[in-house]
Parts: C-alpha cells; structure tokens; sequence
C-alpha cells in the first residue's frame, strides 16, 4: 500500500507537467513469475526471436530470458514495491511522449522515493539489461533486498522449470543483487 501511495503522489505531480503515468505491471506472486518464465522457457514466448526449446545448454537458456525476465523466488515484482510503467520497450522511452515520461521520471522519481534498478551496465553493474519502465520504491525495496540476501538461499529457489541452473549461474548476487539503486 505504501508503495501505490507513493506512486499516485508520484504521478498525480508528472500529471501536473503533462505526463501521465500508467502501471502496466506490479506485483506478481510466484505462481505469475512462474508463468512468465515458463512460457519462455518451453517455447510458447519466443526470446529474442528464438524458440529456446532449440537450446540445449540450459544455462544458456536460462541467460537468455534472464535478459528481461527473472527466475521466480528472485523477481522484485514480488515484493510489491517494483512497477513496469508505460511501455516494456526501452526504444519507446528515447523519443516523442516515452522521452517525455523518462526524463521526467530520472529528474524527479527520487523525490517519491522511486529509482530505476536497471540502468545501463556500462559502469559495471550486472545482471538484467537496462529497463527504462521498471522503477522501484526504495524505501522498501532496500530494505526487503537487504532482508533478500540475509535470507533466501538456491535451496529457496525451486519449483519451476530451469531452476537447476540459478546457483551455478549465481542469480543471487548477480541479478538479485545486480541493481544500481540500494539502501
């Protein structure tokens, strides 16, 4: 609840500035991660063009759709904290109305306590590639992520297909953790 509170703060000002800020994803409990990686994993949601039935090495599989997408027991969007506003396309956020709602969400998403996780990884940062529409409420956030790595284990993160590879592809430390906004 805190976090919506902040959101509809958040975008009742961007509204004042003639953006409007639409949550196209929240949270999603296991189950929905579950789905989403699934679907991607047997091949029912093409990755990056490809069927990834046709991969064998499963953690190449695995890194494929860990592009934009996390392994259930890893995804912020089970905390109820992280949002998808807008569009789920990076290119729709470099011109027009999407550049609009981009710069304004950079030049005053942190006086809401919003931070986007997933900047560009040219300064080292690991994990997902950059998301322009994912943001986060820090105040919260950073406390569960810290709660995150004092608590959840790889015998946590279990029960869905593929879930053999997350400790060999160290998912903990490099997408749980690999954000560049933290406590």
């Amino acid at each position: 609840m805190e976090t919506y509170e902040a959101f509809v703060k958040m975008s009742a000002a961007a509204e004042k500035d003639g953006v409007k800020l639409t949550i196209i994803s929240a949270t999603r409990n296991f189950d929905s991660q579950k789905g989403i990686w699934e679907n991607k994993w047997e091949g029912r949601t093409m990755v990056e063009g490809k069927d990834l039935t046709t991969i064998a090495d499963k953690k190449e599989r695995a890194r494929l759709i860990l592009l934009y997408s996390s392994m259930p027991s890893t995804s912020r969007h089970h905390w109820g904290t992280d949002m998808d506003l807008n569009s789920l396309d990076n290119e729709y956020f470099t011109s027009g109305e999407g550049l609009k709602i981009y710069s304004w969400l950079t030049a005053h998403g942190a006086e809401y306590g919003f931070c986007q996780p997933y900047t560009s990884k040219v300064n080292g940062r690991t994990g997902y590639e950059e998301e322009k529409w994912h943001w986060s409420y820090l105040p919260l956030s950073g406390v569960f992520l810290e709660e995150y790595k004092k608590q959840v284990t790889y015998s946590d993160i279990n029960g869905f297909a593929g879930s053999d590879v997350a400790k060999p592809m160290d998912v903990i430390k490099r997408y749980v953790e690999g954000v560049a906004c933290k406590r």
